[in-house]
């Protein structure tokens, strides 16, 4: 079988027993692989309706690709998939290393766990084994574990139990959703794979034209900016656009924002490129502070607790960034939360809080999360929680949606991405929706939303829904001149399918209505989809921004239409023929 090897592992970890599950020819081609294989496998594996995130039968599944082991730029990614423990929906989140094609080399297309360990362990190709490690870094871990193979590992925060910790692998993260949780409470520290199966092409030397002309194609104009400065470059942008959430999103622009732009930073410290594992473009930028350390830094990250917090000091900022890499924290999530807790400490509702600006405060609230002690044990939980248990409609202003905190662009100046923030499956989501293209074009008006862009933004998400299928980088995006034509090529040149661009279009949309059925299954209602009355009551006081602000009435129209466009109920439900369509 070209591409795929029509397996995935299942690991019961409470017996300790193993087992390759066949995987249909048509259920492959149908969801490919990486989150449209994965959601899949989380459907058949789920053992009901509301279950626990954090329980023993929860499944969790790391799903790799057709594209994976082949030579193709940026396809050494995997997916991890599971209900996330912070909102109750579904989480997928993506990784870059060479995890995937060991993982692949296993013979099989994807490993679920369930099950629970009755003590701390390892689980290598598979097989369950107790381990020491419980307690160490992910990066200790995995330099512990490297003579067995490639590792992914959590940090202290999964141990913990944090809803936002992280799964790390080679210094990244299947960063959000808190799927370092999901393993934690399995009593998995990391799992391990060395494989040596690989996967047949069915046109090899077609396959290496195509890797040739891509990663040519990669290095030019569409990936500068990545290659040159990283995401961090976004930052005076937003700035400028008063898209740059601020002091938990009560502004969109930070007075001090050039202080911890990349054109300040790049000059002044010491700086590496680095890329992800059969990667070309090299987005990857490491910053060096303090005394001979360095952090992997990038937007999401620069901003969460920088404006975000209202820190201006880069070297506090790099170092935050560094502890949530080392503890296993999401750093949006991390970021966001702390930032809630400093305005709830604004306006009295949080005495012992951290307060805005108070750079010396991120370090020791970073590690009272991971380690849920004093107030870290009350915002471990995340945002959302925290407003519920401290009340006084703190709610409002919680930074979240679905329980997800929301990443670095403000809702009220960019609200094509305000409403992929509302309707997405994973929660307020910039990679899974890339609504934000629609803001940035012309033709539309960021600064107010309506039905035309409400419908236009299904196309972007369905694009993003099939790179993460594939799997590969989204910074591609803007090298295909035909993504759903090209993609084709590759796959028909991997796999030997006669596919068409029509066909995976239509592939694209289905996972999107996959994930959606998770979430249906799982308690969703209409109601969940909607932004913090923040952003739909507050105007943005920023003067580029024109005293923007999102009418209720408006985003539930926006919401009402992209419902629509997409073959649903206008209030979000499937209808029965999506439901058939989806091979449950």
């Amino acid at each position: 079988m070209a591409g795929f090897h029509g397996y995935y592992l299942r690991v019961d970890l409470t017996t300790g027993d193993r087992q390759r599950v066949p995987i249909a020819p048509r259920i492959l081609r149908r969801f490919l692989g990486g989150v449209g294989l994965g959601t899949w496998i989380l459907h058949a594996e789920a053992p009901d309706e509301n279950y626990d995130a954090l329980g023993a039968s929860a499944p969790l599944v790391f799903a790799f690709s057709p594209l994976v082991g082949t030579p193709l730029t940026t396809s050494a990614k995997f997916a991890v998939i599971a209900k996330s423990p912070l909102t109750g929906m579904i989480c997928d989140s993506l990784s870059s290393s060479q995890f995937a094609i060991h993982g692949k080399r296993l013979g099989v297309d994807a490993i679920v766990l369930l099950g629970a360990c009755a003590a701390p362990s390892i689980v290598v190709n598979g097989e369950v084994r107790p381990t020491d490690l419980w307690g160490q870094s992910a990066t200790a871990a995995e330099a512990a574990l490297a003579p067995l193979g490639k590792a992914a590992a959590i940090g202290v925060a999964g141990e913990n139990g944090v809803l936002y910790a992280t799964i790390s692998n080679d210094g990244r993260h299947a960063g959000r959703g808190g799927l370092g949780a999901v393993l934690g409470a399995k009593n998995v520290k990391a799992v391990v794979v060395r494989g040596s199966e690989k996967t047949q092409l069915a046109a090899p030397e077609r396959v290496m034209e195509l890797a040739r002309d891509l990663s040519q194609r990669s290095l030019g104009a569409a990936t500068a900016k990545y290659r040159e400065l990283g995401t961090v470059a976004n930052l005076l942008t937003f700035n400028r656009l008063a898209a740059l959430p601020t002091r938990n999103f009560q502004q969109g622009s930070f007075e001090s924002a050039e202080r911890l732009s990349a054109e300040e930073l790049a000059p002044v410290r010491e700086k590496a490129r680095r890329s992800c594992a059969a990667c070309t473009i090299g987005c990857e930028h490491i910053y060096g502070f303090g005394d001979g350390k360095s952090v992997r830094l990038e937007y999401e990250s620069l901003f969460a607790f920088g404006s975000l917090c209202g820190v201006d000091t880069p070297e506090q900022v790099l170092a935050a960034v560094a502890e949530c890499d080392r503890l296993g924290l999401d750093t949006i999530s991390t970021g966001g939360t702390i930032a809630f807790a400093m305005e709830c400490r604004e306006r009295g509702f949080l005495p012992d809080g951290p307060s805005f600006g108070d750079a010396a405060a991120l370090l020791p609230t970073i590690q009272a999360i991971a380690t849920r002690q004093g107030i870290g044990d009350l915002l471990a939980d995340g945002s959302r929680r925290a407003a519920w248990a401290l009340g006084n409609n703190t709610i409002d202003f919680a930074p979240q949606v679905k329980g997800l905190e929301i990443p670095g662009y403000e809702p009220r100046a960019l609200q094509a991405m305000a409403l992929g923030f509302a309707v997405g499956t994973r929660g307020a989501d910039h990679n899974k929706s890339s609504a934000y293209e629609l803001d940035f074009d012309k033709s539309g008006n960021r600064l107010h939303g309506d039905a035309e862009i409400a419908t236009r933004a299904v196309a972007p998400e369905n694009r993003a829904a099939l790179f993460d299928a594939l799997i590969l980088c989204k910074f591609l995006r803007g090298v295909f001149e035909d993504v759903y034509g090209e993609c084709a090529t590759l796959l028909q040149a991997v796999t030997g399918w006669d596919v068409d661009a029509t066909e995976l279009e239509a592939t694209a949309a289905r996972i999107v209505n996959l994930k959606k059925a998770f979430n249906v299954q799982q308690g969703w209602v209409p109601a969940d989809d909607v932004l913090p009355r923040r952003f739909l009551s507050e105007r943005l006081p920023d003067a580029a921004a024109n005293g923007a602000v999102l009418p209720r009435e408006r985003l539930q129209a926006m919401i009402g239409s992209y419902n629509l466009a997409r073959g649903w109920t206008a209030d979000g439900y499937l209808p029965a023929e999506v439901w058939d369509d989806l091979d449950l």
